[in-house]
């Protein structure tokens, strides 16, 4: 059974990462409130170098409704509101010469709804990809049987086994896009 018990340690780590990789694609999705996870994919032109936002300004949250955005070099101010008017955030920063401002406008319940869709439609994509993981654990499984590593009774519960740890997977992702769901349901 320890081949068994190896093979499910290496890949329960893979299903951690493809939830903890979903939970990090959920941050850039906007809800009702500011959040500097909503332009944590943003990179700026710094002296010729894609440059990661937060390692070129300050970046906070003043208010539920204000993101802003102060950079260590004022020179710098335009190619941030570029970066930022260029991404598909749809976000329009206001420049007052010194910091830039986001002023999240209130969601429709139209684009609530959209927002849903997308939750779920990446929800779906992380199970995916969690079952993916599934089919390759049984192969491996599956060839460590063929190969007399372990014993037809160990097989069988391994499959028990790399089922218990994927609905596990399968249920924590769930629990996250329901929480996200909340999230962009409340005004």
């Amino acid at each position: 059974m320890e081949p068994v018990d190896k093979i499910l340690k290496e890949n329960e780590k893979k299903m951690e990462s493809a939830v903890k990789v979903f939970q990090d694609d959920l941050g850039r999705i906007r809800t009702g409130r500011a959040s500097l996870s909503l332009i944590d994919g943003i990179n700026v032109n710094y002296y010729g170098t894609k440059t990661p936002l937060n390692q070129v300004a300050t970046l906070s949250v003043p208010d539920s409704k204000t993101i802003t955005i102060q950079p260590w070099e004022s020179k710098f101010l335009g190619e941030i509101e570029k970066a930022i008017s260029q991404s598909d955030l749809g976000l329009s920063p206001v420049n007052d010469g010194k910091i830039l401002r986001i002023v999240l406008p209130p969601l429709t319940e139209e684009r609530r709804l959209e927002l849903v869709k997308k939750v779920n439609k990446m929800a779906e994509q992380a199970k995916v990809a969690v079952r993916n993981i599934r089919r390759n654990i049984n192969e491996d499984i599956k060839k460590s049987e063929k190969n007399k590593e372990i014993t037809e009774d160990d097989m069988r519960k391994g499959f028990e086994d790399v089922q218990k740890l994927t609905d596990k997977y399968i249920k924590k992702i769930e629990e996250v896009a329901t929480k996200k769901e909340k999230e962009i349901k409340e005004i």
